[in-house]
């Protein structure tokens, strides 16, 4: 878990009427309009000698808030889900394609994966067959992302087309990987404000895979929702701790040269894209919740409560690396998580992380399983995911406390134009 810090949560505005009329009313309404708004049942208290009645009223008509309303575009320069402030709820898919789908086969599913997104993003139902799990919300936020692992190529006869920035990753000493919820030929990345709009996007790209794909692996997460704090901040992880404190920015100048493919990149199929490591790490919640406060910062190297450094100052102050204590002991320990991801540390290595939390039940030994599903996305992962995580696995105090379950990385290329599917310049090229 690099400290860099996880793009914020956003607080929702004043809600917004969206005035449905009676005619749309009649002809039936999309998610987007607004078919049906939230309501809740008014419980009425009384008494009348000694006992206590319960009668529901109808609660009136409550309008889509802001939160709900908010739409992000299919189309554009990027794949959605990559800009976007954190989602309160995900889901990770990746995919196989079957025996003798090939290219063919790839194209028809990723034509049919887009047109779904598209529809389901601007608040739509699915063209046919749709299972109104979201029929009475508006879009959430929802982003859908679709990427090609490394045996995707040799699949679909593409070898030629595979990038060298999507060779498998290195074998790291800390990972205890499980292969069969690791890699795969396709992924999806799905992302919304709302716990059913993000399940009803998951089942309909599992139906429209249809017989071209089956799923391999599949994984939840969850953010904390926006709006539940006073202002917006850095998300904490399952630890408590604000997890990470300096992600790139698109202000900065060299934010797109570090995140994203360039437009004259090779190969040309991955231009605007970016790369997705994703990696499921589980925390040893007993263990590290047995340590004293103290003791978590100085694994960390950030205080605990405000995510501010050792050395003193607010969340978005620079560490002073070579700060000692009364003792002459350096405040930032050698081996604290913050020090060693640190970009000035490793050569400039960036990459922009976008998790979530997964929560995924209780051990019959009463451990949780529990976690990071970390994301982080960079234009050559062998630039920033790599050179970080070999630091990483060569002494970082954090590394006691959890443990890579499963890896995976995938080549995103950039946003479909209108009228076009994602990875149409690889499929058709």
């Amino acid at each position: 878990m690099a400290d860099q810090s996880i793009p914020q949560t956003r607080t929702p505005e004043k809600a917004v009427n969206d005035g449905v009329s009676e005619s749309a009313s009649k002809e039936g309404l999309s998610r987007r309009r607004l078919l049906g708004t939230a309501g809740a049942t008014g419980l009425v208290l009384g008494a009348a000698g000694g006992a206590v009645g319960y009668a529901a009223r109808p609660a009136e008509a409550t309008p889509l808030t802001s939160l709900g309303a908010e739409e992000v575009m299919f189309h554009g320069k990027h794949q959605p889900g990559i800009l976007q402030g954190l989602q309160a709820r995900g889901h990770l898919v990746a995919f196989d394609l079957a025996a003798g789908a090939g290219r063919k086969g790839a194209a028809a599913l990723l034509r049919r994966w887009s047109e779904t997104a598209r529809r389901l993003m601007a608040g739509e139902a699915m063209a046919s067959d749709d299972t109104d799990v979201a029929r009475d919300a508006g879009p959430s936020s929802l982003t859908i992302a679709f990427g090609f692992g490394h045996s995707f190529f040799a699949r679909t006869g593409l070898e030629k087309q595979r990038p060298v920035a999507l060779d498998p990753l290195p074998d790291f000493s800390s990972d205890r990987l499980d292969k069969a919820r690791s890699n795969g030929d396709l992924w999806v990345q799905i992302g919304a404000d709302d716990a059913l709009v993000a399940f009803h996007a998951l089942r309909a790209i599992q139906k429209d895979a249809g017989g071209a794909a089956k799923v391999r692996w599949q994984m939840n997460g969850f953010n904390r929702s926006p709006g539940a704090t006073a202002h917006p901040m850095t998300a904490r992880n399952l630890m408590g701790q604000i997890d990470g404190t300096r992600n790139p920015k698109p202000t900065e100048s060299d934010f797109d040269r570090r995140i994203f493919v360039p437009s004259s990149g090779d190969p040309a199929w991955m231009a605007n894209g970016s790369y997705a490591v994703v990696r499921r790490i589980r925390m040893l919640l007993d263990d590290w919740e047995q340590l004293s406060v103290k003791a978590q910062e100085q694994v960390i190297g950030r205080r605990k409560a405000d995510g501010a450094p050792l050395t003193g100052g607010s969340e978005t102050t620079a560490m002073d690396l070579e700060k000692t204590d009364a003792k002459g002991d350096l405040v930032v320990p050698l081996n604290a998580h913050a020090r060693i991801t640190r970009p000035d540390q490793n050569g400039g290595a960036a990459m922009l992380r976008r998790p979530w939390s997964f929560h995924d039940g209780i051990d019959t030994d009463g451990v949780p399983d529990a976690g990071l599903l970390f994301v982080c996305w960079q234009a050559d992962p062998l630039r920033g995911f790599v050179p970080v995580q070999r630091k990483l696995d060569r002494g970082d105090a954090l590394s006691r406390y959890i443990r890579h379950e499963s890896s995976g990385l995938f080549a995103v290329p950039g946003g479909a134009a209108e009228g076009e599917y994602v990875g149409q310049g690889l499929l058709e090229g």
